[in-house]
């Protein structure tokens, strides 16, 4: 790029590769990008379901079919091949919502056949085929009315969105019928949401994501080489040299990765180990919600840009209590995606963590941060210098 070089980084969890653009003047207003409403003309989370207070509003009980090569040997997740049942009966390869459930509204395949809610037509395509849809998509809706960005919400609304997530993760694992569930919020339209009403989507899949994956298999390795949980370190790292460090408490601690893989890319991680989001305390869920609000608010010097949270947390059948470790992470949606991304699968972040998070504390009259003064109720103070 002009002006500036690509500084290659590695991630230490999972190894892969970014490419940071540094010695290139920083100019804040070409990352000012507000987040853009969701045109609309009637709120459904404000009136479904009916009442008052933080809500679970389902909208796919089934929405995951599973696609594999064809003539593969393929499980449902019962364990049973070709997604017969237990009697051994076949399974449907798209199944009917039940009369009443809410849908999505049916779409034309390219060939013209409907396609049902779940999203699929019978297999078209050469080669794929389709086992038992399994998963579900629900929203985590806060009360009516509640149009305004999570930074600026109630506390304990925040708290309450948590809780209902924490619990939807518990009853997942409970079922045993998939393999994580996933957590987000997406806010603005630039970030795919669907609606200006805050809310939690939560994603129940047959599958452990590639993202994630990655990081568990990271994470394991790190643990046989250097004999720690490598977020547990990243925490220690991070509150020593305090580079890249946005905000730390008793509880929690928010900075951007080394690696980040998108601009103002920002984590959040409990210090207290834990690989289950499950079975995050009320504390733990306090903490974080406090610390997401106070972190999220720090980007309305990009004029308040549209942003996906994401929640990485432990899969549901797979025990990694000493080798990971969940977090938040927050990526504001800052700008497209170029052709050397697209062809490499490199990241390339425009601006390096160190200046994004310069920015940032300067804006907030954050220059010099001390430790001790970080604290839940010396938000917004100015720390001393020195």
């Amino acid at each position: 790029m002009p002006g500036g070089m690509f500084e290659l980084r590695k991630d230490a969890v999972t190894g892969w590769w970014v490419a940071v653009v540094v010695e290139r003047a920083y100019e804040r207003h070409r990352f000012a990008r507000p987040a853009s409403p969701v045109a609309t003309d009637r709120c459904a989370n404000c009136f479904e379901p009916p009442g008052g207070g933080v809500r679970v509003r389902m909208l796919k009980a089934h929405a995951f079919s599973v696609a594999g090569v064809e003539g593969e040997e393929r499980e449902s997740p019962d364990g049973r091949p070709d997604g017969r049942t237990p009697g051994g009966e076949d399974r449907p390869a798209a199944r009917r919502m039940p009369a009443g459930e809410e849908r999505l509204p049916a779409r034309r395949a390219p060939g013209g056949e409907d396609r049902l809610a779940t999203g699929h037509p019978e297999p078209r395509q050469a080669g794929l085929g389709l086992i038992a849809d399994v998963g579900s998509w629900a929203t985590i809706v806060a009360p009516p009315e509640h149009h305004q960005a999570l930074a600026h919400e109630d506390p304990g609304i925040v708290g309450e969105l948590l809780a209902r997530a924490r619990a939807t993760i518990v009853e997942a694992g409970t079922a045993g019928e998939t393999e994580y569930v996933q957590v987000v919020q997406n806010w603005g339209r630039q970030a795919g949401a669907l609606t200006n009403h805050l809310c939690l989507d939560t994603y129940d899949l047959p599958q452990i994501p590639h993202r994630v994956g990655e990081e568990l298999g990271g994470a394991a390795r790190y643990m046989i080489r250097e004999g720690t949980c490598p977020y547990c370190r990243l925490v220690r790292d991070e509150t020593t040299s305090r580079e890249r460090l946005v905000f730390e408490d008793a509880a929690a601690v928010a900075f951007a990765p080394y690696a980040s893989r998108s601009p103002f890319e920002l984590w959040v991680v409990p210090r207290r180990h834990e690989a289950d989001f499950g079975r995050a305390s009320d504390a733990d869920l306090t903490s974080a919600a406090e610390t997401l609000r106070k972190v999220l608010a720090l980007l309305d010097v990009l004029d308040g840009p549209a942003y996906n949270l994401v929640l990485h947390t432990a899969p549901l059948r797979e025990r990694v209590d000493e080798t990971y470790h969940w977090h938040w992470e927050i990526h504001p949606r800052l700008r497209e995606i170029a052709g050397l991304e697209l062809g490499t699968g490199l990241p390339v972040n425009p601006i390096s963590p160190e200046e994004a998070v310069a920015d940032l504390r300067a804006a907030a009259g954050l220059d010099v941060i001390e430790r001790q003064e970080w604290t839940a109720g010396a938000w917004g103070s100015r720390p001393r210098g020195g």
